[in-house]
């Protein structure tokens, strides 16, 4: 059945939040703007924030863009769009707020309609809305039309045990069909790409393996701090806020095996085996650093033990590398790199896949020691793929260098690159789960790192210091050196 056929209501709980002013909300207009949303459609704001519908609507307009309605045509759409945003204030816990908010909307929406709720909330408070929710009578628990689904954003837990709580308790309300847990990583197009880049050319599948693939970097990196978001990090850090989740989501479509079929169940029943098979993080694996004040820039960058909300003697990592194993025929032996972090010299996320120097070559003397063939996948900024070759030098001597086959997505794609949260959001309304997290998913991946965490908590490891702007700590050089790696 055509989602847009039918009403929905879409409630955005913590709406006067940064991820639901600045991601959220602007992906919603996006999608009206592409007549994505159904034709009768309303948004609804609920949060702790005192609003009437104006403020609601003036905060949300500064946040629009017009890259989908460009011209005159702009401030039309946004004015249609903002015609159907309301805004009810309350308090997460609270099942007499969500009565109100269940009054309201039934003034503005269909008697018979789809309900979407997006938890833009902390983590902290996702089952007291949950339960909220259901005990105000705002879900409709049957497998048929009208349905409800919710949308909950990562971190899913601190550990396995505190996740399998949250599975649990969460499908007291909302059936594990209804749940949605998103990883905005997987919304970008550049990672909707990696099957496809896999899977769908045989120049790749036949050497994806540890025959010819030397090893694999993971990294995500940002030239920001913490930026007065020091209290919530402060309670996660960056193993659990970026690791665990968009990294070893990234990793398991990298490594896992073709599914049979192209459909949600057989593509996560791979990237579930994948995970299964890597071991459990170690000490030994692992190096944590925090940053520390410097200039950078131009300017003097805090360090994280002098940002608003971090205690003064916290050991929350912000950055962390790891080196994982992967325990199957087809990657043994091949080492996993994966590194993120904060306060770094650069912001980007990529993929490197190197492969295996040649072998006696005839040309081996004219490419610099350990010249080798890398993959590389730029998720951001700047959207790529491009395959390091040795090539000759034009000219009358024979010199080689390594080139790279580029494609550049501004260039080769005539179209416009959707935001992540856009396709994630018509996933939601279509019911395809293809790119959101399952529960046993989920608890493969906090296996992963869940021992390391503890250990590192017991034993009260200070992180290693490295300077704002710089690559990170020292140790994780040393790191991947240990692997015969160096960082690309």
């Amino acid at each position: 059945m055509n989602y847009t056929h039918q009403p929905l209501c879409i409630t955005v709980i913590g709406a006067s939040g940064d991820l639901a002013r600045k991601k959220i909300l602007p992906a919603l207009y996006a999608l009206y703007c592409q007549q994505l949303l159904p034709a009768s459609f309303s948004v609804f704001g609920f949060a702790r924030s005192a609003m009437d519908d104006d403020a609601f609507r003036t905060m949300i307009a500064s946040n629009l863009s017009c890259r989908y309605s460009p011209g005159a045509t702009c401030e039309a759409s946004k004015a249609a769009f903002l015609e159907q945003c309301f805004y009810v204030s309350g308090h997460y816990g609270s099942r007499d707020s969500f009565l109100d908010l269940y009054e309201r909307q039934r003034t503005v929406c269909p008697l018979s309609v789809n309900h979407l709720f997006y938890l833009a909330t902390p983590p902290s408070v996702f089952l007291d809305v949950a339960r909220a929710l259901g005990g105000a009578g705002l879900v409709h628990c049957g497998f048929s039309s009208p349905w409800s689904r919710i949308v909950i954003e990562k971190p899913f837990g601190r550990d396995r045990e505190s996740s399998d709580v949250m599975v649990r308790e969460m499908g007291l309300v909302f059936r594990e069909a209804q749940t949605f847990r998103i990883d905005h990583y997987l919304g970008k197009e550049v990672i909707q790409n990696l099957m496809v880049l896999r899977f769908a050319n045989l120049v790749f599948e036949p050497l994806w393996n540890r025959q010819y693939i030397d090893h694999v970097q993971i990294s995500w990196k940002e030239d920001l701090s913490v930026a007065g978001r020091g209290g919530y990090f402060d309670n996660y850090g960056i193993i659990r806020d970026v690791m665990q989740n968009h990294l070893l989501q990234i990793l398991a479509l990298v490594a896992m095996e073709p599914a049979s079929e192209l459909d949600a169940g057989h593509i996560c029943n791979e990237k579930i085996r994948v995970l299964r098979s890597i071991k459990p993080v170690g000490l030994d694996d692992l190096v944590v650093g925090q940053y520390r004040a410097a200039w950078w820039n131009g300017r003097h960058e805090l360090g994280y033990l002098e940002d608003e909300g971090v205690p003064e003697n916290s050991l929350t990592p912000t950055y962390a590398a790891a080196c994982l194993a992967i325990d199957n025929e087809r990657w043994r032996g091949v080492p996993f790199l994966i590194r993120a972090g904060k306060g770094l010299e650069t912001r980007t996320t990529e993929i490197r896949i190197r492969f295996k120097p040649v072998e006696r070559s005839m040309f081996a003397g004219l490419l610099p020691a350990g010249a080798a063939n890398e993959l590389v996948i730029r998720v951001q900024p700047d959207e790529a793929i491009y395959l390091q070759v040795a090539t000759k030098v034009p000219g009358m001597a024979m010199k080689l260098q390594q080139t790279p086959l580029n494609l550049r997505y501004q260039e080769a794609f005539d179209a416009m690159i959707p935001d992540a949260y856009e396709s994630l959001l018509v996933d939601v309304m279509r019911g395809d789960k293809s790119l959101f997290i399952r529960k046993d998913e989920l608890a493969a991946a906090w296996d992963i790192f869940t021992p390391v965490l503890k250990d590192l908590e017991q034993r009260g490891q200070k992180p290693e210091s490295y300077a704002f702007g710089t690559v990170g700590p020292d140790g994780a050089q040393a790191l991947a050196a240990r692997s015969g790696v160096v960082w690309g």
